[in-house]
């Protein structure tokens, strides 16, 4: 998958040589490329146009990269591949946990940083890109509703029963979506897992289960026993809402 000039890709990075770095490697394959030294920076660029990926550096110099990772993730549907200059299994875990989509470390390889890039990009062929916040944004025909929960995928929001919004990894969003796309139906795990394909499974996540358990965390509130999405014995799980889409 090459680039092309409309796929607009933006470079967080308070290092100017890395950003140059960037810049020309992605720009060689064809993509359009901004720069951003920071968070404020890069809310200017989303402000004025369509942006489809953005690569953000943890260690800004002036703020907390992952502060900037979760501004994104609470307006845009975008994909965020996280870079680092440390090896740290926390700092990927962090990352990854508030919504990333990938993370590469310091000294990293051009070759390799473009094919995560395009692999992210296919993940996300088809979920509407980031827009100007004037812009219409939303779609009723890709809006679920489960026992008072409203989930709308275009917004990449969900909203409990009383309106309030609740916050959810890139992750637990698309494992949420996947549950309540194929609801009564028991996916096993491998399954669950090939529909998630764009996760990076490592050890800590205890594969699926971990993340089963940690949406619902959020979203089986009050209830010890799991009334949403229940555990098939020896199979998987089944989402046992009750689904309506408009």
């Amino acid at each position: 998958m090459a680039g092309t000039a409309c796929t607009h890709i933006v470079v967080v990075d308070d290092e100017a040589e890395i950003r140059a770095l960037l810049r020309k490697g992605l720009e060689q394959e064809g993509f359009s490329v901004s720069e951003a030294p920071d968070g404020p920076s890069l809310m200017a660029v989303l402000d004025q146009k369509p942006v489809d990926l953005i690569t953000l550096d943890v260690r800004l110099a002036s703020e907390d990269g992952f502060a900037v990772a979760r501004q994104i993730r609470a307006k845009h549907n975008l994909p965020i591949v996280m870079i680092s200059g440390k090896g740290d299994m926390i700092d990927r875990v962090v990352g990854l946990e508030l919504g990333a989509d990938d993370y590469i470390t310091k000294p990293f390889h051009m070759r390799e940083v473009l094919a995560r890039i395009r692999a992210i990009l296919r993940r996300y062929e088809g979920a509407p890109r980031s827009s100007p916040p004037n812009s219409a944004a939303g779609s009723k025909e890709n809006t679920f509703k489960f026992d008072g929960w409203s989930l709308d995928i275009p917004r990449r929001e969900l909203k409990d029963p009383h309106g309030a919004p609740c916050e959810l990894t890139t992750a637990e969003f698309n494992l949420l979506v996947t549950l309540v796309e194929h609801p009564g139906r028991v996916l096993s795990r491998d399954e669950l897992m090939d529909f998630l394909k764009g996760h990076d499974w490592t050890p800590l996540d205890r594969s699926i289960d971990g993340l089963v358990a940690r949406l619902r965390k959020k979203i089986e509130r009050g209830s010890e026993v799991p009334q949403l999405v229940k555990t098939v014995r020896g199979v998987g799980y089944v989402f046992a809402g009750n689904v309506t889409r408009s």
